[in-house]
């Protein structure tokens, strides 16, 4: 799989990146650790080169899993992680209430960003992935109770000890993003970016572009919605955040209309002899400017069937044709 360079960091990372949150189990009706490991180690197995993760995927499981699947292979693999989604401080923003599915213990969730926390995050995820650096850590959420001088103060400093080889953050806005660039060097952004969801074309993406910024996108499937499996029959466990009310795109007459959209991209997916997710996920990472998706994938063969989606190329009708496809859905009712 042909590596893409992060903005203008060191780091090179492959177009699809495994996503780890699902393994954590965290929002996702629970999991299972050797599942876990098998999907992790199959990603990898087909070309994969980075895994994306965070502290609060499962309270450090989903840290931890990597941290045991990148054993023995640590210099092929790229691992990025976040700080700032914190269960064990206040300090900081409040951002919502939750539950630990393994322990049934509840949580609030709280944006930390002050240089202590950053420090101190990063130490605990270092101890959990079992390495000693991070090759992109980055700011998980905004904390509008922290100054940005703050927050970029701390990730530089782990820079500079070698902690950490690049600096990004996740869910900034551009005026955030042109702050942070005032303050230090900016290797990536991670935005929320599908079919469904391209808010970031507006504004995000294009600064991004003319910066010079890594886009590493999450989200590409809205969640599973556009691999064209989730029926007007589906149902999610409990704990699954696919039962929310606000995933509107998820109620029953949202859903008839992305399958009903789906379906009149088979043929493209035929034609290459590819999956709609498989499609999907292609149509994302060759939009300009985009560097990487994120996929979750939570068994070996949803792993290699992910890392298949970067071994073919679409043509510009085809693009635009996907493309004005779910433009003409608007937004959900």
């Amino acid at each position: 799989m042909e590596l893409r360079q992060l903005g203008t960091s060191e780091v090179k990372v492959s177009p699809i990146i495994f996503g780890a949150m699902p393994i954590g189990g965290w929002l996702w009706g629970g999991t299972d650790t050797d599942d876990a490991l098998m999907a992790l180690k199959a990603s990898l197995d087909a070309g994969v080169t980075t895994i994306d993760t965070a502290p609060v995927y499962g309270f450090g499981l989903s840290e931890e899993i990597v941290g045991k699947a990148v054993k023995g292979r640590r210099e092929k693999v790229v691992i990025a992680t976040k700080t700032g989604m914190r269960w064990d401080r206040t300090d900081g923003q409040y951002f919502f209430k939750t539950k630990d599915q393994r322990s049934g213990k509840a949580h609030t969730i709280y944006r930390v960003l002050k240089g202590d926390a950053i420090i101190e995050e990063c130490e605990l995820s270092l101890t959990r992935l079992g390495v000693e650096t991070i090759d992109l850590y980055q700011c998980h959420w905004p904390d509008n109770t922290t100054p940005l001088e703050e927050t970029m103060e701390a990730m530089l400093r782990l820079k500079e000890q070698g902690k950490i080889r690049a600096i990004g953050v996740s869910n900034f806005t551009a005026e955030m993003l042109e702050a942070c660039l005032k303050l230090g060097p900016l290797a990536s952004d991670q935005p929320k970016y599908n079919l469904l969801d391209r808010r970031i074309e507006k504004d995000v993406l294009p600064f991004c572009r003319k910066q010079a910024i890594g886009l590493i996108v999450y989200n590409p499937l809205e969640m599973g919605l556009l691999t064209g499996k989730v029926t007007m029959d589906r149902t999610f466990p409990e704990g699954d955040q696919r039962n929310q009310a606000y995933l509107s795109w998820f109620r029953l007459e949202n859903r008839k209309r992305v399958l009903d959209a789906l379906e009149k991209l088979c043929p493209i997916a035929g034609d290459h002899g590819m999956t709609l997710a498989q499609l999907v996920i292609n149509w994302t990472i060759g939009e300009p400017g985009i560097t990487s998706a994120i996929v979750g994938a939570r068994t070996p063969q949803q792993a290699k069937e992910n890392a298949e989606a970067a071994s073919f190329a679409l043509s510009d009708g085809e693009r635009a044709l996907i493309r004005k496809t779910f433009e003409a859905l608007g937004q959900p009712a």
